[in-house]
């Protein structure tokens, strides 16, 4: 059983890391809109594709109050979602392998 253990908590650090990985992107789409970016830029068009999409869906339950800040918060709550999951999914993942690790 410990075997099926070890499995869920490399799980939960490639979860982990991932969220990671993404929470740079999403950092780095933010700095990149803060100034004016080729657009034809590999990285700039890598960035805006990884982000884009899961922005576009946050944006669509934002209430309209926030955008009269002039202040775009989509990464924010991105990256809040983001801290969520990973405490939620990976904490889970890896309870469960020590769980399964002690038996």
């Amino acid at each position: 059983m410990s075997f099926l253990g070890l499995i869920f908590i490399a799980l939960s650090k490639v979860v982990s890391l991932i969220v990671g990985i993404y929470t740079f992107i999403v950092a780095g789409a933010v700095i990149v809109s803060w100034v004016r970016p080729d657009p034809y830029n590999p990285i700039v068009n890598f960035l805006y594709q990884a982000t884009e999409p899961l922005f576009s869906r946050v944006r669509r339950f934002l209430p309209s109050f926030l955008y009269k800040t002039g202040i775009d918060w989509t990464p924010m709550i991105v990256v809040i979602m983001l801290i969520f999951l990973e405490t939620v999914i990976s904490g889970t993942l890896s309870d469960i392998g020590f769980r399964l690790r002690v038996k």
